[in-house]
Formats: structure tokens, C-alpha cells, sequence
């Protein structure tokens, strides 16, 4: 009901649509994006790219999956900037050119005291979004996969890599690890 308003033009509906979703993107990005710093800027990315691409979304899937998936490609898009910007700035550096303006600081400090939130956000990228998908969304393995396009195996993997980093530390939940052993 409401992509049908938006593509009929009712601003209004568009509106309801980022109420609905905010909270879900908010989360997300904060955490699979490392520089907390820049996550209105992704967010706003975002919305934007949904309100670009809402034209193309196949009405016969369901919308929060499709929605995972553009926020997914968009951090993605957002992290290979950010890399090149700071092979650009590593290589000036190399090179004795002096760059002026700020330089955005790579090294995040954490929001939350939360050991286990550190221990995820430390964890490679394509783990971490596995893991922040399939346990903090409640998504399925294999709608994990669909969202971002991979085979259930890769996405089954890369769970227990996660799964097994986050082991050797000794600071996951029992219960967290009984739930993954079963779906692996």
C-alpha cells in the first residue's frame, strides 16, 4: 500500500515509509559501519537509493528483505569509498603532499560498554553482517542469503567463523552457541 502512494507521487506516504523503516536501517548501519561518525550520511544514502529504486521492487517479495539488501549494498559502496579515500591519503602521505583539511579519524570508539557488541563490531565485515542479520534481525539463514545474494553455504560459514572467533574469547552466551550449532 504505501510503495504504491510513493509511486503514485504521494510525498506524504514516502514519510511513512522512513518512520516505519528508520529504526531497522538505524541499527544496521550502525552496526556493520565502522566510522560512527559518518552514519547519517549513509543513512541519508540510503533513502535516497530507496526512493531511486522503489520503481524496480518486485512486489511479490516482501519489502524488509529487498530493503536489507540495498542497505547492505550501500554500506558496501560506502566502505570502498572510504578505502580509497584512505589509500589516496596514505599514498600523498607517502609522497610528501601535504593535504589539507581534516582527516577523519579511522579508529572508532564504542558506544556501548557491551562486551559482546565490541567483540562483534571487531569481527571482519562479511562475518559481522552475517551475524548482525541472521541474530539482531531475526533473519533466517537462507533469507540471509537472499539479501545479500550469496549461497546458504557461504552465509552457514561464515556464521561459524564468526561463531568460532567469538568462542575463543569466551564471551558468548551458551545459549547463542547451542542456537548456532543446531542451524550449522
Amino acid at each position: 500500500m504505501l510503495i504504491r502512494r510513493i509511486l503514485e507521487g504521494d510525498q506524504q506516504a514516502y514519510s511513512e515509509l522512513y518512520d516505519v523503516t528508520i529504526k531497522q536501517v538505524y541499527k544496521n548501519v550502525h552496526f556493520l559501519l565502522e566510522s560512527k561518525e559518518e552514519i547519517d550520511d549513509v543513512i541519508q544514502d540510503i533513502y535516497l537509493e530507496v526512493f531511486k529504486s522503489l520503481g524496480r521492487f518486485d512486489k511479490q517479495r516482501e519489502f524488509n528483505p529487498w530493503l536489507m539488501g540495498l542497505v547492505i549494498r550501500q554500506i558496501q559502496s560506502y566502505r570502498k569509498k572510504r578505502w580509497t579515500r584512505l589509500r589516496i591519503i596514505k599514498k600523498a602521505f607517502e609522497n610528501n603532499v601535504t593535504i589539507t583539511g581534516q582527516i577523519f579519524n579511522c579508529v572508532d570508539q564504542f558506544v556501548t560498554n557491551d562486551e559482546l557488541i565490541r567483540l562483534i563490531e571487531q569481527l571482519p565485515f562479511k562475518q559481522k553482517q552475517v551475524v548482525i542479520l541472521h541474530y539482531l534481525n531475526d533473519y533466517s539463514q537462507e533469507e540471509v542469503a537472499e539479501i545479500l545474494q550469496i549461497p546458504i553455504g557461504t552465509v552457514k560459514s561464515r556464521i561459524h567463523a564468526a561463531l568460532g572467533k567469538l568462542r575463543k574469547k569466551g564471551l558468548i552466551q551458551n545459549l547463542l552457541l547451542e542456537e548456532a550449532g543446531n542451524e550449522v
